[in-house]
């Protein structure tokens, strides 16, 4: 009888959004040889210096079958998955743009509705864009500017240090599909206020130096970021499943292929885990250390007794875009 470990790692090692962020080996090898070097390939954001600080620069694009299905939450996509690339390095929003594909003027207006309320929730302009109703398709691309005085990055882990994860557990699931929605039922002044606020933990982390690496949780899953983290910093990881905040009666193997609105992987030394994840608490925000960094450049999974390695990036690198 096959491990119940190793069944849970193979589902979620095969899974299509988990590979889908090998493509990323494929852009890295053409983008990489443009000879750019300052502004690393691999981050939630493109790092560009300026002045004392940094500018953000972020961009995510969803596919027609989900804009088709979901049009007004896909608008708010936009904005929300942005900001929280721009809250993982350290930084503040500042705007948005946008580009829109539909097929009638209907669809347009239920997906800009949704960006708009994004926007509004999240105190983010939106500037600019571009914008087709005469197309034979719906898909969506926004794009985002930010600003950060101290980078949290994917290249700055250290072997020593402890890995954290912060997810907010108040949401709800968008059945089928794998996405915990901590944020858009709560768009009244309240929750926007909460949300703002919430994603203010990030940068004050950032700013009084309590951190040098996080990155938030995508649709490759916790484990898959926890991966990606791990090889742009060429470190190992050791987690353990037991410890990773999760909501309620939820299977393990959907929470780890969860893309949650709110969720972060922080790491940091021990005498500074504990600052960290008081302040996600305050906010009523769940944080638990889940797992210690390492130099094997393995991702070891504990879970019920059982212990597997889920990737090597010694052996097979992930995306390609080891520092």
């Amino acid at each position: 009888m096959a491990r119940k470990l190793t069944s849970l790692l193979r589902v979620i090692r095969n899974s299509r959004a988990f590979v889908g962020k090998q493509d990323i080996a494929y852009a890295a090898t053409i983008l990489g040889q443009a000879g750019q070097k300052s502004i690393r390939l691999g981050d939630d954001c493109a790092a560009i210096p300026d002045g004392d600080g940094y500018l953000l620069l972020a961009s995510e694009g969803f596919q027609d079958s989900f804009v088709r299905a979901m049009p007004w939450f896909a608008g708010y996509c936009g904005v929300m998955v942005n900001v929280s690339d721009i809250a993982a390095m350290g930084g503040r929003p500042v705007a948005v743009v946008d580009a829109l594909w539909s097929d009638t003027s209907e669809a347009a207006a239920t997906i800009l509705t949704g960006l708009n309320n994004g926007a509004q929730t999240y105190n983010v302009p939106v500037v600019g864009g571009h914008t087709n109703i005469r197309s034979s398709h719906n898909s969506l691309s926004v794009a985002i500017l930010g600003r950060a005085k101290r980078l949290l990055t994917s290249f700055d882990a250290k072997s020593d240090e402890m890995l954290i994860a912060a997810i907010d557990l108040r949401g709800h699931w968008h059945d089928p599909h794998p996405f915990w929605d901590a944020s858009s039922s709560h768009r009244g002044s309240d929750g926007r206020n909460r949300l703002r606020a919430d994603l203010e933990v990030l940068p004050s982390i950032a700013d009084d130096g309590l951190s040098h690496s996080a990155k938030d949780i995508s649709m490759a899953g916790l484990l898959g970021t926890a991966l990606m983290l791990s090889e742009c910093s060429g470190i190992g990881m050791t987690i353990a499943l037991e410890n990773i905040p999760r909501p309620a009666n939820t299977p393990m193997e959907r929470w780890l292929a969860a893309f949650p609105s709110y969720g972060f992987l922080i790491t940091a030394q021990s005498k500074n885990a504990g600052a960290i994840m008081a302040r996600f608490h305050e906010r009523g925000i769940a944080a638990a250390i889940i797992g210690q960094c390492n130099s094997t450049q393995r991702l070891t999974v504990t879970w019920e007794g059982e212990q597997e390695v889920f990737w090597n990036l010694a052996n097979v690198p992930f995306m390609g875009v080891a520092s």
